[in-house]
C-alpha cells in the first residue's frame, strides 16, 4: 500500500494538495514537509495521511512530498484549532496557518555561538576600555559584538577580557531557553475571599477537563492574584500557560507581578517584537519548553503542544477582535482551543461582557465573584456632571465643578486624571470661509490636528501631513480651525486653569517606546505628575496609588453611531477608567460630564447598580434578537469602483441561500465609504440563536467569486459597524 497526504501550504487557499509519500518516509499529522507547487518548493503542514492501493484508480499523477522537516509536528489539537477558526469565521485554511506559521528560521535549532560573561575576578591589566566593557557591556551572557556596541569598543576588546581574566567565554545557543517559572514561589498574601477564589480556579485547572470559569470582580480586587493560583496549578502539572492581555506593550509593571509570583519573568508575544524574539518565543514554545507566555491576541495561535490553561484577562475588551485578514475573536477561539485541547479557560474581567455573563447566568461558565477590593480601599464614588446645566465658558471644554475637583484634590497633594478617548488636539479641522472638513486624500474620515506635532493625522490609515496655513478648498489663508477637543487641547485648558501644575498627556502618539512609557508610569506612580490626561491607554492594567480623582471630560463620546453595544461599551470603559481612583487607603472620586445623564449606563454608574443596567440592556437585546439571544454577521464589500462595488454587494444578496430564521439588512454604503482608496459597502445578517449562522455564511460565500481587485469580508459576530 502506498500512502497519500493532503498538504497545507501557508497562502490563502481554501483546500489542501495531494502529494504521494515516497516509500521510507514516515510521516505523521502535523509534520512540516518540502514539497513542490509549480517550480517552487514550498514547505507545508501534513494535515491528513491516506492508503491507496499500489494501482491507483485516479487518472491523475500525484507529484511526491521532497522531504520531511526533522522538526516536532504540530499538535492534532492545533490542526483542529486551525480547521475550527477557518471554518467558524469563514477563513482559509492556509490563512490561519500562515497566523502559526511566523517565522521558518524558528522551526530549526538555535545557532550555537560564543557568549561573554564576568569572571568575577579582577583583569590583571585594566585599561579605560576594558572598564567600559565590564560596566556598560551587559546583559550577560552576550556575544562579543553586542557587548562591544554597548560598551562603545571594539570586538577586540571584549574577545581580550577572556585572555586577562576578566570575561569568561563558552558556547551557547543565540536564543537561550527562559527561566523557568516557580509555581511555589511565595507570592502576595492573600485575602480570605481571594483566597477561596484562587482555590476554586486550582481545583477547575486539576480536574485536566474542558472548562470556563468567569472570573468576575470589581476595580482592583485583585483579579490578577486570584488566577495566578490557577496558573501555578498548571505549571505544578506540567503544563504550559498562556494569558491573553488586551495590549502586551501597557503592561510592563504586570510582567513584573508575574515575576514576583513566580520567580520569573514569562515569555510575551505581542506586534512590537522583533523577528529574533519572536523566533525565540515560537521556537521555546513549539519545543515544550516555554511553560508560560503573556501575549496579545496573536499568541493564541502559538503552536502549545502541552496547553493545561488560557486565561483571557479583562475578556471583554474589544481588542481582542481581529478586523484585517483573518477575522476572529480572540475571546471565543480562546474557549473552542480550551474544549478541543480539553484544559480550562478563565475569562476575567471588571465588567465582563453580556455574552459571558448570560453564559455564566444561565451554568454554561462557572462564576467566581470578587465583589470588593482588599484592606482598606474602597470603590469610587461616581457622579455625573449635566453640561445643559453646568455649560462650560465658552471656548472650554472643562465645566466648573470638574474645575473645583481637580483642585481640590491637587491642592492636597494627590493626583488627577482627565479622561477623554480622542487623540490629538482636535478631531475636526473646517475652513471659516467656506465651511470644507479636511479629510484624509483616499479616505472619507477627517483629519485630526496634532498640535504637538504641527501635523494633521488620519488615525485610519496613518497619512499624515503638515498642518496646512491654507484651506485646499479656497486657498483662503489662516481660515482652518479647530472643532471638538482631543487630549492635548484638555491638557492646555487644563495648564491655563492650574499653572503650577504638572500635566502629562498619556495617549498613543505620546507613549514612545516601552521603555519611555515605563518611565511616565514611574512617574505617576511616584507622584511627580499631578495632573495626568489621556485616552484608553490609561485604563488598561495601571495602579497609580496616588490617583484619588478621575474626570471624565465627554461621558457621551461612546453613545454616537448605530453600535448595538453602544451603551454596554460606554459603562465598562468608564467603570473601568473610574476605577483608576482610589486604589490605595484613599477614597476616590469621578465625575463624568454628559449632556445624556438620563441613559440608563450612566444612570446605572451614578448608582453603583451594575445589575439594573445588565438587566435592561439583556432585556433590550432579548426582544430585538441581538447576541447573546441572536447571531450577527456582517459582510464587507471592498473595491476600486463605487459603481462595481455595489454591483458586487447586489449580486451578492441576491445569491443568499433560503432559510428561516435568518434576515438580510442591507446592502448599503458603509459609514466610512472609502478607505485607503477602495469603496466600501456592507450588509448585516441576523439569524436566531438555533441557527449555524457560520455554515451558512460559508454556503453564501462558496456562490460567488468576485473579478479581481474586489474582495468580499466575511465577519461573524461584527464588534466594530464602521
Amino acid at each position: 500500500m502506498n500512502q497519500t497526504a493532503q498538504i497545507f501550504f501557508p497562502v490563502n487557499v481554501p483546500t489542501a494538495f495531494d502529494y504521494v509519500v515516497p516509500n521510507g518516509l514516515a510521516l505523521q499529522r502535523g509534520d512540516f514537509v518540502y514539497a513542490p507547487i509549480g517550480k517552487q518548493m514550498k514547505m507545508g503542514v501534513v494535515w491528513s495521511l491516506n492508503d491507496v492501493p499500489t494501482q491507483g484508480t485516479s487518472s491523475r499523477k500525484l507529484k511526491s512530498i521532497a522531504d520531511r522537516k526533522s522538526t516536532r509536528p504540530l499538535s492534532p489539537e492545533m490542526l483542529d484549532f486551525i480547521d475550527w477558526t477557518a471554518r467558524y469565521n469563514g477563513a482559509s485554511t492556509g490563512n490561519v496557518l500562515r497566523m502559526v506559521i511566523r517565522n521558518y528560521k524558528a522551526l530549526d535549532p538555535s545557532a550555537v555561538v560564543t557568549l561573554y560573561a564576568p569572571s568575577g575576578t579582577q583583569p590583571t591589566k585594566m585599561t579605560p576600555a576594558r572598564a567600559a566593557v565590564l560596566e556598560k557591556g551587559g546583559p550577560w551572557p552576550a556575544r562579543a559584538s553586542e557587548a562591544a556596541e554597548r560598551a562603545g569598543v571594539s570586538a577586540g576588546v571584549v574577545k581580550g577580557l577572556v585572555k586577562v581574566g576578566g570575561l569568561l567565554a563558552k558556547s551557547g545557543p543565540v536564543d537561550p531557553p527562559f527561566d523557568m517559572p516557580n509555581p511555589e514561589h511565595a507570592g502576595r498574601e492573600l485575602t480570605p475571599r481571594q483566597r477561596e477564589a484562587g482555590l476554586d480556579l486550582a481545583a477547575q485547572v486539576k480536574a485536566r477537563v474542558f472548562n470556563v470559569s468567569l472570573l468576575d470582580g470589581v476595580t482592583g480586587s485583585g483579579k490578577t492574584e486570584v488566577y495566578f493560583e490557577a496558573v501555578a496549578q498548571s505549571l505544578r502539572q506540567g503544563q504550559q500557560c498562556l494569558i491573553l492581555v488586551p495590549e502586551i506593550a501597557l503592561t510592563q509593571a504586570g510582567l513584573r507581578r508575574f515575576k514576583e509570583r513566580f520567580g520569573a519573568e514569562p515569555a510575551s508575544w505581542h506586534s512590537q517584537m522583533g523577528a529574533a524574539a519572536r523566533r525565540r518565543v515560537w521556537r521555546e514554545v513549539a519545543q515544550g519548553r516555554c511553560k508560560l507566555v503573556v501575549g496579545a491576541r496573536s499568541a493564541l495561535y502559538l503552536p502549545f503542544p502541552e496547553l493545561g490553561l488560557i486565561v483571557v484577562d479583562e475578556e471583554h475588551d474589544t481588542s481582542y477582535k481581529q478586523e484585517e485578514g483573518v477575522i476572529y475573536n480572540a475571546r471565543d477561539m480562546a474557549v473552542v482551543r480550551g474544549h478541543l485541547s480539553g484544559h480550562s479557560v478563565i475569562l476575567a474581567s471588571a465588567t465582563p461582557s453580556l455574552e459571558t455573563l448570560h453564559n455564566a447566568r444561565i451554568g454554561k461558565f462557572s462564576h467566581v465573584v470578587l465583589p470588593e477590593r482588599p484592606g482598606a480601599a474602597v470603590l469610587p464614588e461616581i457622579a455625573l456632571i449635566d453640561l445643559k446645566d453646568h455649560v462650560p465658558e465658552k471656548g472650554a471644554f472643562l465645566s466648573q465643578p470638574l474645575l473645583d475637583a481637580v483642585g481640590d484634590v491637587t491642592g492636597r497633594g494627590e493626583q488627577a486624571l482627565l479622561y477623554l478617548n480622542r487623540r490629538g488636539y482636535a478631531p475636526l479641522i473646517i475652513c471659516r470661509t467656506c465651511g470644507e472638513k479636511l479629510k484624509s486624500p483616499d479616505t472619507d474620515s477627517w483629519l485630526v490636528q496634532h498640535k504637538r506635532t504641527g501635523r494633521a493625522m488620519c488615525h485610519l490609515t496613518g497619512f499624515s501631513m503638515p498642518m496646512p496655513r491654507r484651506c485646499p478648498n479656497c486657498q483662503a489663508e489662516d481660515s482652518l480651525t479647530s472643532v471638538g477637543p482631543g487630549v492635548e487641547r484638555i491638557a492646555e485648558e487644563a495648564q491655563a486653569a492650574f499653572p503650577m501644575a504638572r500635566i502629562e498627556v498619556l495617549s498613543s502618539d505620546t507613549a514612545g517606546n516601552p521603555a519611555e512609557l515605563a518611565e511616565r508610569m514611574r512617574r505617576m506612580e511616584q507622584g511627580e505628575i499631578d495632573i495626568l490626561v489621556g485616552t484608553q491607554m490609561v485604563v488598561k492594567g495601571h495602579n497609580f496609588p496616588r490617583l484619588t480623582f478621575v474626570g471624565v471630560v465627554d461621558g457621551d463620546l461612546g453613545l454616537a453611531g448605530g453600535d448595538p453595544r453602544a451603551g454596554e461599551r460606554t459603562y465598562q470603559t468608564l467603570v473601568q477608567v473610574a476605577g483608576r481612583a482610589g486604589r490605595a487607603d484613599k477614597p476616590g472620586r469621578a465625575l463624568i460630564q454628559t449632556h445624556q445623564p438620563e441613559h440608563e449606563a450612566l444612570v446605572a454608574l451614578a448608582a453603583g447598580d451594575r445589575d439594573m443596567f445588565i438587566g435592561v440592556e439583556l432585556a433590550m437585546r432579548e426582544m430585538l434578537g441581538l447576541p447573546p439571544f441572536g447571531k450577527l454577521a456582517a459582510v464587507i464589500f471592498w473595491g476600486p469602483d463605487p459603481a462595481k462595488v455595489e454591483a458586487l454587494a447586489k449580486k451578492f444578496l441576491n445569491a443568499a441561500p433560503r432559510a428561516d430564521g435568518i434576515e438580510i439588512l442591507g446592502p448599503s454604503e458603509a459609514p466610512i465609504g472609502r478607505l485607503r482608496g477602495l469603496y466600501r459597502q456592507r450588509l448585516f445578517v441576523q439569524a436566531e440563536s438555533q441557527v449555524n449562522l457560520s455554515k451558512y455564511m460559508r454556503a453564501w460565500r462558496g456562490k460567488v467569486r468576485p473579478a479581481s481587485k474586489y474582495k468580499i469580508q466575511i465577519d461573524i459576530d461584527p464588534q466594530s459597524f464602521m
